[in-house]
């Protein structure tokens, strides 16, 4: 499959494989420091549960990162090194269908402060979303719920957007807001949805939006645009927000649009993930499928 146009598999490692496949990826780590960094690099387990994609504590395993191997597990690079490691994902014959979840992970330690014996790690990865079954892989899709505007005490407005996960692969979300035809015609937006919401197959939860404090109470018109990778949804409510320091009246969406589209595969993957001065990309390259396919630069 093509993901090209998929915005998500080029920040992430999204694939969908059958069982007794061998597929191949090339990360890219860099030193972005102003010094010399010993870095240990390993695949971890990882979880999407209560709307959030997890990580594991530490180099806790699941069955996902048992099955990925590096070709280094440390590397020492100066200030503004960088190296290539190989990722091989090696999916055992005999593999019950589903989605698993891990992490590659680059990790670094600053060295123990004089006024305490205590290391602080850092460590950036790439997150890995692998299905696994025959045929094609599952559609994604979403539907959007009841629209819940708040203001917390500070008098802050915010609204809270119920999504429902109805296809078979996780959803990480995002999108923007629109207010119109608000209180002598004011228009505000689009105002981005906070990150952070990744929904597990047939799963439900919320994405928030907050907003300026000084917009008026309304009543407003939104307009919502959700996505996940290359499958977006739409919808049209009305909502009006409360007091500070009150939840409002849940809104209904007067047009939501369902627009289901399946995932895209690619070619091309990259995932970035930049943090406490490392940087790191994992890049896939020409894949084949045999019965048990393997794939390598």
């Amino acid at each position: 499959m093509d993901r090209r146009g998929d915005p998500r598999a080029l920040r992430y490692i999204v694939d969908h494989l059958p069982p007794g496949t061998v597929i191949r990826r090339q990360l890219l780590v860099v030193n972005k420091t102003s010094r010399a960094q010993r870095i240990d690099l390993y695949a971890a387990a990882a979880t999407v549960e209560e709307g959030r994609f997890r990580f594991g504590e530490g180099r806790t395993q699941n069955e996902l990162s048992s099955w990925i191997t590096l070709d280094k597990d440390r590397v020492d690079l100066p200030p503004g090194g960088r190296t290539r490691v190989r990722a091989t994902l090696d999916v055992p014959p005999p593999t019950s269908m589903g989605e698993r979840y891990a992490v590659i992970w680059a990790s670094t330690k600053s060295p123990p402060k004089k006024s305490a014996n205590v290391n602080q790690v850092h460590r950036v990865g790439v997150r890995v979303y692998l299905d696994i079954g025959v045929g094609g892989e599952p559609p994604s899709s979403f539907t959007i719920g009841d629209v819940m505007p708040a203001r917390d005490a500070q008098g802050v407005p915010s609204v809270g957007i119920r999504v429902q996960n109805t296809g078979g692969r996780a959803l990480d979300l995002g999108g923007t807001v629109s207010l119109s035809e608000g209180p002598a015609g004011t228009r505000a937006g689009p105002f981005d949805v906070i990150e952070g919401t990744t929904l597990a197959p047939g799963t439900s939860g919320s994405v928030g939006v907050r907003f300026p404090r000084e917009l008026p109470n309304g009543p407003w018109k939104i307009d919502i645009e959700l996505q996940s990778g290359t499958v977006r949804q739409t919808g049209t409510g009305r909502i009006t927000f409360p007091d500070p320091g009150e939840v409002g009246e849940p809104s209904e969406l007067l047009a939501p649009l369902r627009t289901p589209q399946g995932i895209l595969g690619s070619s091309l993957v990259a995932g970035l993930i930049v943090a406490g001065g490392l940087f790191v990309v994992a890049r896939r390259v020409h894949r084949r499928r045999n019965a048990r396919a393997e794939v390598g630069s």
